[in-house]
């Protein structure tokens, strides 16, 4: 079981490393690539040190059965033939592929079985956000058909990654110590603010980012829903939060949507407000799970439940979601 990834330098690559050593990953060979400005670097996983490899157009991926893919969209869709051509299943976190009709969009605990149908043998992985959402609908889904969602994101600075989370840190010494903030990698100083703008605007008055949660939720969960998203970058670290409306066709009880997330594997409860139990991403970074909390009926419309989630984006949102998808597809043998 050879495993590539390929763009390791990075946030999420760094984080890939991680969760195959933590969970285990059955390999037996790891080979990393980077730019050339990364190549020579070495890591070490399970006591090996492997050195990174630049990534060319040329046949270094012949044996290589899952090649997972965190270098951004253009590095993509330049190496996906290169990648794939050989056998490997590539599996992307980019959004270069994701609304590719002949490339599954996968979240395992929502849609594995689309894993299964490859014909350009890339899967591609969701936008962090929509991968926390969907994971927290699918069991109301099972309750009832799901016709809306209104949703609010709070996303922090490792969703623009890791050198956007290192301009964070430095903007809130500049700012304690009362010195000039430097700006570089958001549209505004993040420390001390919100900037209710990620990715760039459509002609809709939407931005990507948010159009994404639209077209991606309806391609995974096969369904009509309706999204209705703005998405926020607060200064957080890591983690991602979600205040999320759903209407149903069916009237829930809370109780109901409750027992469903309770039992739905991937998703932890934190729901007791008379103890100021709720989700948190200062406490959830580095976790596994979709935490949800503030379950409640909504005010205006019966069929409505509102709650309130936090995820780590960097590992449900990216990196664990790559890992569990190649897990599905090893227990299946594809």
């Amino acid at each position: 079981m050879k495993i590539a990834i390929v763009g390791v330098s990075g946030a999420v690559g760094q984080e890939l490393l991680k969760v195959l050593d933590q969970r285990n990953f059955p390999l037996t060979d790891l080979v990393l690539f980077g730019s050339k400005r990364s190549a020579g670097q070495t890591y070490t996983f399970k006591g090996k040190e492997y050195k990174v490899k630049e990534l060319q157009h040329n046949d270094d991926f012949k044996d290589v059965d899952y090649a997972l893919v965190s270098a951004g969209g253009s590095t993509s869709l330049n190496f996906a033939e290169t990648i794939t051509k050989h056998g490997a299943i590539m599996i992307d976190n980019s959004s270069a592929f994701r609304m590719d009709d002949e490339v599954p969009l996968v979240v395992p605990e929502v849609n594995a079985e689309d894993a299964l149908h490859t014909p350009k043998n890339i899967i591609a992985n969701p936008n962090c956000t929509t991968i926390q959402m969907v994971v927290s609908l699918k069991p109301i889904e099972q309750l009832s058909h799901i016709k809306r969602v209104h949703i609010s994101s709070y996303q922090s600075a490792s969703g623009a990654g890791g050198e956007a989370m290192n301009e964070l840190i430095e903007q809130l010494k500049q700012s304690s110590l009362g010195e000039e903030v430097k700006v570089e990698k958001f549209a505004y100083q993040l420390a001390l603010n919100l900037i209710p703008h990620i990715d760039v605007f459509t002609d809709n008055g939407y931005t990507k980012e948010e159009m994404k949660m639209f077209n991606e939720t309806r391609k995974i969960m096969h369904s009509d829903i309706a999204v209705s998203a703005t998405c926020v970058r607060v200064p957080v670290m890591r983690a991602h939060s979600e205040s999320i409306w759903v209407e149903t066709e069916d009237e829930l009880t809370v109780e109901q949507v409750r027992n469903a997330f309770e039992n739905f594997n991937g998703i932890v409860v934190e729901d007791n407000p008379s103890e100021k139990k709720y989700p948190m991403p200062l406490f959830l970074s580095g976790k596994d799970e979709v935490f949800v909390g503030r379950i409640r009926k909504d005010l205006t419309n019966p069929k409505g439940i509102a709650f309130w989630s936090v995820s780590d984006q960097i590992r449900k949102g990216a990196a664990l979601n790559a890992v569990q998808i190649a897990e599905y597809l090893i227990k299946h043998k594809k």
